[in-house]
């Protein structure tokens, strides 16, 4: 799906223009034309931005190619930017899902490509035609509005993230089982994915916000700089995350240490109360001989008797001692 949309200098709004409207949109300065290219075919997506934009055949290449991380290149009369918007998915996977945004920015023009829906593009598309105020202020000015949405994007995501570790610390301590230590690293995995992708992001705007691009006016660059410090902020909220990850892990072995501690604990008790009858049985059971005599058969069950008496009161004897010990 391509669409697009224009705004004239006399404030006209015009959507879905066809390519010959882009050409004649472009040739005015004071406009502003947005194209967004949505999971469309790259043959002819190469074709549009080549032939109508005259992009570099490079700077096509890495918008049509995907698996980019956050980055800025300087061409010129325009510059193009990759973004990442992401979604998590929790519940048992705890996966992290990356959308690429591919961004052209020039003069009177913002070109962006992506293979999915993403939600914050459609929140700006759809706030730039209820209020026609948002493009007043050029082109760089919406890519600030685009940026900025992305970006505020990412905190209900690490509130996910925040809930799920709750959560996961819930059951460690309930029902330490390896399916929660599964999920604990994935859920690191997806911590650190999202690490990899705004410490680049920052990189993108801390350029876009010092570095002197001609189709960036320098009034804007505080904008940029504005989502930069979010981005520095975010950045130290996923390192206390990824600490809360890690602090989950311990107490998951600590909870798993101190379960096997338990039952080494029951198998040596156990094993230390049939040690005495162990030791008892294996003693009568050698050549031991008690004197028969008789007329006095009693004799041996006597002994027999006063055996099996010890067998069953050692450990109860063993038992009580270990709990006024307070072993058990």
């Amino acid at each position: 799906m391509i669409r697009s949309l224009y705004f004239a200098p006399n404030g006209k709004l015009t959507l879905d223009l066809n390519q010959e409207q882009w050409t004649a949109a472009l040739a005015e300065p004071e406009g502003l034309l947005w194209v967004d290219f949505q999971n469309t075919p790259p043959i002819s997506d190469e074709v549009l931005l080549r032939q109508v934009f005259n992009f570099h055949p490079l700077a096509i290449d890495d918008a049509l190619e995907e698996s980019h991380t956050p980055k800025v290149d300087d061409w010129g009369n325009y510059i193009y930017i990759v973004l990442q918007a992401i979604v998590f998915i929790p519940h048992e996977s705890a996966r992290l899902k990356t959308q690429e945004l591919d961004v052209f920015l020039g003069e009177n023009y913002l070109i962006t490509h992506h293979d999915e829906e993403i939600s914050a593009l459609e929140r700006v598309w759809n706030s730039v035609q209820r209020d026609e105020r948002h493009l007043h202020s050029g082109a760089d000015h919406l890519l600030y509005r685009l940026v900025d949405e992305l970006v505020a994007s990412y905190m209900p995501v690490v509130e996910e993230m925040d809930d799920a570790i709750d959560l996961i610390e819930d059951e460690v301590l309930n029902n330490a089982t390896p399916n929660v230590l599964e999920r604990i690293f994935a859920l690191k995995r997806a911590v650190l994915t999202l690490r990899r992708i705004i410490g680049p992001e920052r990189e993108v705007l801390n350029k876009l916000a010092r570095d002197d691009y001609p189709v960036i006016d320098a009034q804007d660059r505080i904008y940029f700089r504005d989502v930069y410090d979010h981005l520095v902020r975010l950045l130290d909220i996923i390192e206390s995350t990824r600490d809360l990850i890690g602090g989950v892990l311990d107490i998951y072995l600590s909870v798993i240490n101190n379960r096997m501690n338990d039952i080494m604990k029951t198998l040596t008790v156990i094993t230390t109360l049939f040690m005495p009858l162990t030791f008892i049985v294996g003693f009568f059971g050698m050549n031991f001989f008690i004197p028969r005599y008789p007329q006095e058969w009693w004799v041996e069950s006597k002994v027999f008797m006063i055996t099996l008496g010890l067998m069953f009161m050692i450990p109860v004897v063993m038992i009580l001692y270990m709990k006024r010990k307070k072993w058990l």
